[in-house]
């Protein structure tokens, strides 16, 4: 393989061919290349295909294909703020809200009597923004990205609601919360 030289080459005359082809692909200009990198840095932008790329840049630790998209792409823009935070209750106050739930933290001191020290409760209601309830899967990765997040010595109990509401007539309205503690093993 012949590879001609550019007079713009900083090569000795002994460079292998490698090196040549090396050289060559480094003459080419980056810019020259057409990659939206803002659309996809962007977690709102970013392709969907491309969005596991971009959580795995991110650190997201937990990433399932099967959550419905406005999960995935709220999961990738509260990564930093979570990684940022690790270990602390605002993280993991933002780890369920980007499930896209809510969340009640009572810890072991605000309890009455207070409980064993580093322990907390998470009331979680979720299904609030989508007429399905969640699978039990999806459950299971709250827990588990919760326990990612939280304090390394604390423990929790983890307790599930399912929000439903309903309109009655044309001013009324109902709003039903129906809670289910789960045991979690999680440590």
């Amino acid at each position: 393989m012949i590879v001609a030289l550019t007079t713009s080459s900083l090569l000795p005359p002994n460079a292998t061919p490698l090196e040549h082809a090396l050289d060559l692909l480094a003459q080419i200009r980056l810019g020259a290349i057409d990659t939206p990198f803002r659309e996809i840095w962007s977690p709102q932008q970013c392709p969907e295909d491309v969005l596991p790329w971009l959580a795995w840049a991110l650190s997201i630790d937990q990433w399932d294909s099967g959550w419905p998209l406005n999960i995935r792409r709220a999961r990738v823009a509260s990564a930093i703020a979570i990684q940022r935070r690790k270990g602390t209750r605002k993280s993991v106050t933002d780890v369920v809200n980007s499930f896209g739930g809510n969340v009640v933290i009572r810890e072991w001191w605000e309890q009455s009597p207070p409980e064993t020290p580093h322990t907390f409760s998470l009331t979680v209601t979720l299904g609030g923004q989508s007429d399905a309830s969640p699978s039990a899967d999806f459950i299971e990765g709250v827990i588990a990205e919760v326990a990612r997040t939280k304090p390394a010595r604390s423990h929790f109990d983890f307790t599930v609601g399912l929000s439903a509401r309903g309109r009655i007539g044309l001013r009324a309205m109902g709003r039903a919360v129906t809670y289910a503690r789960l045991p979690c093993l999680a440590a």
